[in-house]
């Protein structure tokens, strides 16, 4: 006897949704392994049997392979995966709301408000929280890249206002905050322009584990309440209009979105400096896994940003024994090829 096409179709969904969640688990693993490595490269780098060893029962091995692991390279190692998966969930989210798959967290200046912050407080001294001490330099950040994000806020409540002319203010931020940091630059002496230029390069050495607490938490509120917009998400990401008659509230839904990254980009950028391409590679790893359900999406999306945050960290610290380059640097450096071959490719899916 033939299935009927519906038990067919039940069927191929079934299996579709297994795959899916197969990746998400398979995601997991990888990033569970990618830590272990990560923890274990270093002067005088350890096994990734010693690495478990250590963080399993740290009682059990030397003092100083506990010390080791636990107050220098774990903080770092945790680090470099919650704030990939903050940049990888902020970026699906934005080329989501975007419908631009070349928008990233920073697309809207995000990054630059930041940096500016960041130098205003490196260069002259000015802090924005009252008694924020040492924490005056990540304060600043957090800030104005808030800030920021309220002013995109407001701007999307005026009447008119289109995706694309939405991005052209981002744009035009991108660029103010740019100049103006460069104005900062230009009048700081040199231990401070080296300072400047060291924190706009991204770098994990200033991990804590207060960092690492307010970050979890953070990813702890925004992963189920995006999740709880998925189905939504996923009909926006077919268009606004198609989205509306399903009754998907678009103009509502795009605002919660919009908090949710200015969120997440801002925490990450004040914590560690500026790291780019993690919002832009992370979703196009996770649109070819599992496709543009956001069921799936979503989270993959934040664990393959985690995942290249993950051995990007181990990457800075191996190319040079010894030396440990600036996370941004080695980003960059994977994010410029992929970045250039996704334009090559839209563009020929443009001239089909």
């Amino acid at each position: 006897m033939t299935p009927s096409i519906p038990m067919r179709a039940g069927e191929r969904y079934r299996r579709r949704i297994f795959r899916k969640s197969m990746f998400v688990l398979g995601a997991l693993l990888i990033l569970l392994v990618s830590v272990c490595v990560d923890v274990g490269v270093g002067p005088g780098s350890y096994s990734p049997v010693e690495v478990l060893t250590a963080l399993v029962s740290p009682n059990s091995v030397a003092p100083r392979l506990s010390i080791i692991v636990w107050d220098v390279r774990l903080p770092v190692a945790l680090m470099a995966v919650l704030v990939g998966a903050m940049l990888g969930m902020a970026g699906a989210q934005m080329q989501t709301i975007l419908h631009n798959p070349l928008a990233d967290p920073f697309t809207l200046g995000i990054s630059s408000a930041a940096s500016f912050g960041a130098a205003l407080a490196i260069a002259l001294g000015i802090g924005l929280w009252p008694g924020s001490g040492g924490f005056l330099i990540t304060a600043n950040a957090f800030i104005f890249a808030l800030a920021t994000s309220l002013v995109l806020f407001i701007f999307t409540r005026m009447r008119g206002v289109t995706v694309e002319t939405f991005v052209l203010v981002g744009i035009a931020l991108f660029f103010t905050f740019n100049a103006l940091l460069a104005f900062i630059q230009y009048r700081s002496s040199e231990a401070q322009l080296q300072q400047i230029v060291f924190w706009m390069m991204g770098s994990l050495g200033r991990s804590s584990w207060t960092k690492i607490g307010v970050c979890a938490a953070l990813l702890a509120l925004v992963i189920p309440f995006s999740l709880m917009r998925s189905t939504m998400m996923t009909a926006l990401a077919m268009g606004d209009d198609r989205a509306a008659t399903m009754g998907v509230p678009v103009s509502r839904l795009r605002l919660e979105m919009l908090a949710s990254i200015s969120l997440l980009a801002a925490t990450a950028t004040a914590f560690v400096g500026t790291i780019g391409f993690i919002g832009l590679v992370g979703p196009h790893i996770a649109r070819m896994l599992v496709g543009e359900d956001q069921r799936y999406f979503l989270p993959v999306s934040a664990a393959a940003g985690a995942i290249i945050l993950s051995l990007a960290s181990t990457l800075a610290k191996a190319v040079t024994p010894g030396v440990i380059y600036p996370i941004g640097i080695i980003t960059a450096l994977v994010g410029v090829p992929f970045f250039l071959s996704l334009v090559l490719s839209l563009r020929k899916e443009t001239w089909r």
